[in-house]
């Protein structure tokens, strides 16, 4: 015999007497085989050397399902000894212990001595005819002593839940509740709302495929299905592909605390261990039909029609514009200066022109009193060095080589600030351009990588508490949650993609001028740089990318992606207006973008520090008032305002003691540039009071915050613009008049969406869906998408007030039009 087999029997023969042991000892323990009824209750006591068994024996109908419900209670408060109770039916086993303890934050410990859970029923799929089922209710303990309990079984009445029919229950900690729904015939998909009146206890809701068992208690509720947290609402849309028989479970179960849903510990708590606290819910659950496929289809053609409009516009204006600019020519070919004429017939912007005036000629109505100083001429050196694209060589004549000179003096001119060359400053402006095509690419790679990854994560763990939605209208569309907010980003895109072909035509028809040496290209009007305004339709554009990636999963984590292109588009319009004047001056690429990675770098800081820290606060406040009045120095002085760091001494401290005493003080009564001077103490008043607020009220949502101190500064300054604009004589257009009136009123309307909150990822995933609402367009669009579609129309008709608000100096001489 070989050494395995002799082992073998060695091995049976020590066991079997160990067995038998086992089983002689187990059959000596009485056993009371009770048949029992439904709806009896059933009390008893039991110790060690009792078993109890109830036998249940009913009778399953065909296409019902049967649901029991099992109610036990114990007077014992033993926790070494608890009363056991094992349910054993036909396709599974399930147990508890009375005593049931539940477990929370802080090692605290929950007891409660009543208990009910549903059995798992059984699947009536197949069944033709009456089947005879068995259950089998196992009672023990370990106690010493005799153990007093209570049993009840009953049949569930409303087990199923019907589709758009109420249902009101409750639910408490130990006494968890499920319901079974199956998809009505050509419903794909469902949408499970549930209320409550109060917002505590705090529960958490799961959806299930109907397989046994049912994990419906606080330590397994999340180990299946998908799930949200509530206090008074919550709603899952389900959808009929992710259950292949048709029918999922609705579990309902009561946490213990209420960490979870933004609470605390419960009142009543004292100590680490409670015994029998009253924490019930009443909750109302109705299950609805989702919208349907067409209705996807119909949303989706609304949204491109809506900017498609936009498209036909622009089209329309181009349309008129050519014809015009034709008729113009006609005109211009009989006249006597027929050079003069065509000058002014091929010019590229659609103006006005003074009546009475003619073509080329200088309108004395714009002169200013007094003596006008004379065009500085302007060199033509054309060089594609990139040293001359950031140098601050100005080709001008020797002796008024000194820029200090010129931007010192009372009355600037545009002419005064424009004596660069020409493809030198537009070389410096496209380096915003293709600055940001390569910050759009870099940052928007890992946003997209890690917002598909958020995506991955809900699909795959069911945990919908990931992402802020509006649930009561967010709808799916393959693996994106909510498609619906992602969608009504297109505005920007599109409107982005259009302004970029506006402002290349208006690019193409200059540079055929300026290549036709035309005058009015080379000498009149503001000098066209189209290198910020290719920028800007990046931004717009790469704002809509960014903003659908946060709305895949809006979160704490990601919100800056949403506002980041936001600082960027602000930023980029305030250092348009002010190119606009001042085109040598502006500040060079690398500078913006430097200032605007500071920014964001704030935001992130005040994001994660600036809940509870005013340290932050105090820090981020010096930092703004004194960024503020650094610029407002820059801004003042023309850029003349240097300070040497490298020879720091004290006599730096006595140089600007002299300038404030020179300009603060004995100049207080009237500072050599008033306009300047009162926008920018505005400006200063108005962000210094940002910055108190800000320490005072220290607002969680900093970057909301961050901008609105951006936008709040861009229409100041927008604002100072187009009054001195009308305070220096110069008209406003149709065109520019009718984007400022479209501006303002489509900015009104969707601040108002915009307030109307549908989440807060400042709070809980549960305290935040009860901001939630229904959709309000089609079904399918809520209040926040359509923020998303005026919004891009708001941005998009700011831009065009930027493009044409200078359109009516296309016939003034440089020399003629004011700086401010």
């Amino acid at each position: 015999m070989r050494p395995a087999g002799v082992a073998f029997c060695l091995c049976q023969c020590l066991l079997v007497p160990l067995m038998a042991g086992r089983l002689t000892r187990a059959e000596s323990r009485p056993t009371d085989m009770k048949p029992a009824q439904f709806g009896t209750r059933y009390t008893g006591s039991i110790d060690r050397d009792i078993e109890e068994v109830y036998a249940f024996n009913y009778t399953s109908v065909p296409g019902k399902v049967d649901a029991l419900r099992v109610f036990v209670m114990s007077n014992s408060d033993d926790l070494e000894f608890p009363l056991l109770f094992v349910v054993r039916q036909q396709k599974g086993v399930l147990s508890w212990q009375v005593p049931l303890v539940f477990r929370g934050y802080y090692q605290r410990t929950y007891t409660y001595q009543d208990v009910s859970r549903t059995l798992c029923p059984t699947d009536p799929e197949g069944q033709t005819q009456p089947l005879e089922q068995f259950m089998y209710i196992d009672i023990a303990s370990m106690a010493p002593t005799s153990v007093q309990y209570e049993l009840i079984v009953i049949r569930l009445p409303n087990f199923e839940l019907q589709t758009d029919v109420p249902f009101n229950f409750s639910a408490s900690p130990s006494q968890p509740q499920y319901f079974l729904y199956s998809f009505p015939e050509g419903v794909d998909s469902v949408i499970i709302k549930g209320s409550s009146v109060n917002a505590y206890p705090c529960a958490v809701v799961s959806v299930q495929d109907i397989t046994c068992p049912v994990y419906d208690l606080d330590h397994n509720v999340e180990f299946n299905g998908v799930y949200q947290s509530m206090t008074k609402k919550i709603a899952i849309t389900i959808q009929r592909k992710d259950f292949p028989k048709g029918q999922f479970y609705i579990v309902f179960v009561i946490k213990p605390e209420d960490y979870a849903c933004g609470g605390s510990a419960p009142k009543s708590t004292s100590g680490d261990h409670t015994w029998n606290l009253k924490r019930v819910k009443h909750i109302e659950v109705t299950v609805s039909p989702s919208i349907k496929n067409t209705v996807y289809l119909h949303a989706t053609l609304l949204c491109f029609l809506f900017f498609l409009i936009f498209y036909l516009g622009a089209f329309l204006v181009f349309f008129v514009h050519h014809f015009r600019m034709q008729k113009k020519r006609v005109n211009m070919s009989g006249s006597p200066d027929e050079g003069e004429g065509t000058v002014a017939a091929s010019h590229p912007i659609t103006t006005s022109t003074p009546e009475g005036s003619s073509y080329g000629a200088i309108d004395e109505s714009r002169q200013r009193t007094g003596r006008t100083p004379p065009p500085i001429p302007r060199p033509r050196i054309y060089s594609d060095s990139s040293v001359d694209e950031e140098s601050d060589f100005d080709g001008i004549p020797e002796m008024e080589s000194d820029k200090n000179v010129i931007r010192a003096k009372a009355f600037l001119y545009v002419s005064d600030l424009s004596v660069k060359d020409r493809r030198t400053i537009s070389k410096k402006y496209k380096i915003y351009f293709w600055n940001i095509i390569t910050i759009a690419v870099f940052y928007a790679l890992p946003v997209i990588q890690l917002v598909i990854t958020y995506q991955t994560v809900v699909n795959v763990t069911g945990n919908q508490d990931i992402c802020y939605y509006n649930f009561l209208c967010a709808h799916p569309l393959g693996v994106l949650s909510a498609f619906n907010n992602i969608l009504s980003n297109m505005g920007h895109i599109l409107l982005g993609f259009l302004f970029l072909l506006i402002v290349l035509r208006r690019d193409l028809l200059h540079r055929s001028l300026v290549e036709a040496n035309d005058v009015y290209a080379l000498e009149y009007g503001i000098p066209k740089h189209f290198g910020l305004f290719y920028t800007m339709g990046i931004a717009l554009t790469m704002e809509g990318v960014l903003s659908a990636c946060y709305h895949v999963c809006p979160n704490y984590s990601n919100f800056q992606f949403d506002t980041s292109f936001m600082y960027m588009i602000a930023g980029l319009c305030m250092l348009k207006l002010y190119q606009t004047r001042h085109p040598d001056i502006n500040a060079s690429a690398y500078a913006a973008y430097a200032s605007f990675a500071l920014v964001i770098f704030l935001a992130v800081l005040g994001v994660v520090f600036g809940k509870d820290n005013w340290w932050f606060w105090v820090i981020f406040s010096i930092i703004h008032v004194v960024g503020s009045l650094a610029l407002s120095t820059h801004i003042y002085y023309m850029g003349r305002f240097k300070i040497d760091v490298s020879n720091a001494d004290f006599g730096i401290f006595r140089r600007i003691f002299q300038i404030l005493y020179t300009d603060c003080i004995q100049q207080c009564t009237r500072p050599m540039y008033m306009d300047r001077m009162i926008l920018l103490i505005v400006g200063n008043v108005v962000n210094l009071f940002f910055a108190i607020f800000g320490l005072v009220y220290r607002p969680r949502d900093f970057a909301s915050y961050l901008l609105g101190i951006f936008i709040c500064n861009l229409l100041l300054y927008l604002a100072f613009y187009i009054i001195m604009k009308l305070r220096s004589s110069e008209k406003i257009q149709p065109l520019p008049l009718f984007c400022i009136i479209a501006t303002a009123g489509v900015w009104a309307s969707a601040l108002y969406f915009f307030f109307q909150t549908l989440s807060s990822w400042e709070e809980t995933p549960a305290q935040s869906r009860e901001k939630n609402r229904e959709c309000i367009v089609m079904h399918f669009f809520d209040d926040h998408d359509i923020w998303h579609f005026l919004s891009s129309t708001a941005m998009f008709f700011s831009f065009l007030v930027l493009l044409t608000l200078d359109d009516d100096l296309d016939d003034v001489r440089r020399d003629k039009i004011p700086v401010f």
